[in-house]
């Protein structure tokens, strides 16, 4: 529990590196583990706005702050007491007194869902310009983050890095990347000729039927090339994924594993452990 606590530390500080790449007006969307003091006055020293969900360490309730709309309030926060893990003093000694953020409360009543009420965190003050409504459905496009890692390590298999060394498994990612954009690529392509929607179609199906053409492509001469590459991005189009709003599935394996130990020792010590055995 303590390595898995660190681990989550450590992603979160590199993770924050990443805010020198935000440009102004930008948007960022986070879970919990961003909604900090700290987060939010860096992202809008930035002139860059944020919309996070509420640490579950932070209680507070519709009684509190001023009414701006159902479910819809600001509410000033006040600065730590004591100096949080990850800033130095310097850093903590710059932060100001108080800020005042916007919190949106809402809740979900689509069965499967475990979350009955969500408490949202934003700099976006406007109620005219971005409404409870908007900032809500914004906030529920962060589950395709989710949906795309899990395509890289799923869909692509980047969960199992191969690879001994730090420089190899960095070439390994990388690879992975470059493999994953250019399915992005084609998605894109292939729905903007067609005229439906990218994120409609599916990854895995583009990446089978790119599979299917790659032979072709090499093949043939570049006055064809054109034409079977045309011919592939209808294909890509040609069946878009429904819109199912609110699906939920059960994890769970769906098939039972095999009652085989794991793999702890190298394989070549496991074939002299069999043979002497």
């Amino acid at each position: 529990m303590l390595r898995f606590h660190l681990q989550a530390k450590l992603k979160l500080k590199l993770a924050r590196q990443l805010y020198q790449f935000l440009n102004p007006l930008d948007i960022l969307l986070g879970d919990r583990a961003f909604c900090a003091y700290a987060d939010l006055v860096a992202i809008k020293k930035l002139e860059c706005d944020a919309v996070f969900r509420k640490h579950q360490a932070r209680k507070t309730s519709m009684r509190k702050g001023k009414i701006v709309g159902d479910c819809d309030k600001l509410v000033t926060w006040y600065k730590p007491k004591i100096c949080p893990k990850g800033l130095s003093q310097d850093e903590f000694d710059a932060l100001p007194q108080a800020i005042t953020v916007r919190e949106i409360y809402y809740y979900i009543v689509i069965p499967g869902f475990r979350t009955e009420r969500v408490s949202l965190i934003t700099t976006l003050f406007d109620k005219a310009t971005y409404s409870t409504l908007e900032i809500v459905g914004l906030y529920g496009k962060r589950w395709d983050v989710e949906l795309d890692l899990r395509h890289l390590k799923t869909t692509l298999g980047m969960d199992i890095l191969r690879c001994k060394t730090p420089s190899m498994i960095r070439k390994e990612i990388y690879v992975y990347l470059l493999a994953y954009n250019l399915l992005r690529s084609l998605m894109w392509s292939a729905g903007t000729t067609s005229g439906t929607p990218p994120l409609r179609l599916s990854l895995q199906g583009t990446r089978h039927h790119l599979n299917n053409f790659i032979h072709q492509l090499l093949a043939v001469s570049s006055t064809k090339l054109h034409r079977i590459y045309r011919t592939l991005l209808k294909v890509i189009a040609h069946k878009a994924v429904p819109d199912r709003p609110g699906r939920s599935e059960a994890r769970v394996h769906k098939r039972r594993p095999k009652a085989y130990p794991l793999m702890t020792k190298p394989r070549h010590e496991l074939r002299k452990q069999l043979q002497t055995a």
